[in-house]
C-alpha cells in the first residue's frame, strides 16, 4: 500500500503510516544512541531491566535488537 509500511513475520501483517514509521526509525536510533554511549545521559542498567522485564543482563541483546529495527525501519522508509 502506498505510503505505509508493512510489517510481519509470519504471524500476520501490519501496516503503519510512513510517517509513523519513521518516526519509530527516529525513536529506535535515538535509543540505540542511548544505549551504547558514555556518560551521565546513558541508558542504566536499571532502566534497561525495567524495558526488559526486569532482565537487565539482556543489555547487550537488547542494544543489538533496537540497532537492527532502526536500521530495518530505515530501509522499509527510504
Amino acid at each position: 500500500m502506498p505510503g505505509s509500511t508493512t510489517l510481519g513475520a509470519g504471524h500476520g501483517v501490519d501496516a503503519i503510516e510512513h510517517l509513523d514509521a519513521q518516526r519509530l526509525a527516529s525513536v529506535m536510533r535515538e535509543m540505540h544512541r542511548l544505549l551504547t554511549m558514555t556518560g551521565p545521559n546513558r541508558i542504566t542498567d536499571p532502566q534497561v531491566a525495567a524495558l526488559c522485564g526486569g532482565a537487565s543482563h539482556h543489555r547487550d541483546e537488547f542494544t543489538d535488537w533496537v540497532g537492527r529495527v532502526a536500521r530495518e525501519l530505515e530501509k522499509a522508509t527510504s
